[in-house]
């Protein structure tokens, strides 16, 4: 496993604010703050999956290219 990139970092931040709101939400019985916690943690999640695919994409075309070079 590499090092995350900038868009995997920024959705584990993104992924445990929505958390906390969706959490913060349900403690105090705001229903529409906990909607907001649950997607901005849903796009979170999407934008660290996304993070993690290009570092994938970037790894592999490292290799190829290490690959190609032997």
């Amino acid at each position: 496993m590499g090092v995350p990139n900038k868009q995997e970092i920024k959705g584990k931040g993104q992924k445990v604010k929505g958390a906390v709101k969706e959490k913060v939400g349900r403690a105090l019985g705001y229903p529409g703050i906990e909607g907001e916690g649950a997607a901005e943690r849903e796009q979170g999640e999407g934008r660290e999956k996304m993070g993690r695919a290009r570092r994938k994409i970037g790894e592999a075309i490292k290799d190829l290219g290490q690959a190609i070079r032997k």
